[in-house]
């Protein structure tokens, strides 16, 4: 064999059989502060704005996926009145993330005592009007006055999900959480992600969102957002063909999820008189705050009474939210010093441990 051939011999194994297999990083190469990724086909704010999400590098390998909140909409009257009962662009997040300075709570990076400080952070905002789970452009309203409003929050939230999945190759823990209409967010798509992740450590926690609804509002808002196909259709108790889900409740969801996947925590803040989920409480029907209080104890206690990995923390007074919220490191279940604070709660969940439930002792009038 001459020696050119046998060159051109050796050049073609070497670029046939790489020597190695190339890996790619665990974690994505991100630029300080908050960038900003840009929504894909299909991806919407409700009344055709741009859709985008936002992620924050971390120092070690863990990420805490984030639903915002803001509101929802479900029928012509919701719908229509602008951002007055929802929020229907991502403007906010953009402005804010322009200015770190405006973070508290998780959001604060400098605070020694975040628990969740040196994360990566995925940001997803909330624009659809439909809890981050519909997957429908819904027309309100007949002739001239009706409206198209884009409820896909679950085609937004897999845009995002994709790119987490392939910039993320297995991280240590997850937080899956959010805010309000994130809490509920957190809570359906946490499945996905701790079956994605099987070998991660999952926590999901659900802010403010105690799932305290009326039986219409349940029955109008699924058809307009077609919020069935967001549902994690390997558990068999989720799959609305074996299933009715207008017989569910969020307890249910939990139940399933956390019998489903038992190696995740699952969690839950709320306030005794929560003034925002009062408030679309009212606007759904509702009888006001004491009823909404007595309905929000009763689930939560039907949660934890089937679910054995899950816990809660209920708090005095009507705060809303307290994930973003500058008492996050101070909140205190009844604001004495035998109280537990919010921050040790959920450090101790975080680090695996397993807290007891807490529950406010002088809860505060509605």
């Amino acid at each position: 064999m001459s020696r050119t051939l046998c060159f051109v011999f050796a050049v073609v194994l070497l670029v046939a059989c790489p020597s190695e297999e190339e890996v790619p990083p665990p974690v994505p190469e991100l630029a300080d502060g908050w960038t900003e990724v840009e929504g894909g086909v299909g991806t919407s704010c409700a009344r055709g704005d741009r859709f985008a999400f936002y992620v924050h590098p971390g120092t070690v390998n863990k990420v805490v996926v984030d639903f915002m909140g803001g509101g929802a909409c479900w029928d012509q009257t919701t719908c229509s009145v602008a951002d007055a009962i929802f929020t229907d662009t991502i403007d906010w997040i953009a402005e804010a993330v322009a200015d770190e300075e405006r973070f508290d709570g998780i959001y604060d990076k400098s605070n020694p005592e975040n628990p969740v400080g040196d994360w990566y952070h995925v940001v997803i905002p909330y624009c659809t009007g439909d809890l981050h789970w519909g997957n429908n452009i819904e027309t309100y309203g007949t002739g001239g006055t009706s409206f198209a409003i884009n409820h896909v929050g679950a085609t937004n939230t897999n845009f995002v999900l994709d790119w987490f999945y392939a910039n993320f190759t297995g991280p240590e823990e997850i937080l899956v959480t959010g805010c309000s209409a994130g809490s509920y967010g957190s809570a359906l798509w946490s499945a996905s992600i701790a079956d994605h992740y099987s070998e991660s450590t999952v926590t999901q926690f659900g802010d403010s969102g105690a799932g305290v609804i009326t039986e219409q509002f349940f029955r109008d808002s699924f058809p307009s957002w077609n919020a069935e196909e967001a549902f994690p259709l390997w558990i068999a108790g989720l799959d609305p063909d074996e299933i009715d889900i207008y017989e569910m409740n969020l307890a249910d969801l939990y139940a399933e999820i956390g019998g489903a996947l038992p190696g995740m925590h699952l969690s839950q803040f709320n306030t005794t008189y929560d003034r925002t989920q009062v408030r679309y409480f009212e606007a759904m029907g509702g009888d006001g705050a004491e009823d909404w209080s007595a309905q929000m104890v009763s689930m939560v206690d039907d949660i934890e009474a089937r679910v054995s990995n899950f816990c809660s923390y209920r708090g005095p007074g009507r705060q809303h939210c307290i994930l973003g919220n500058e008492n996050f490191y101070s909140f205190d279940s009844d604001a004495t010093e035998d109280g537990t604070l919010f921050v040790d709660w959920l450090s101790d969940m975080l680090a695996g441990g397993t807290p007891e439930p807490v529950v406010c002792t002088d809860c505060g009038e509605p």
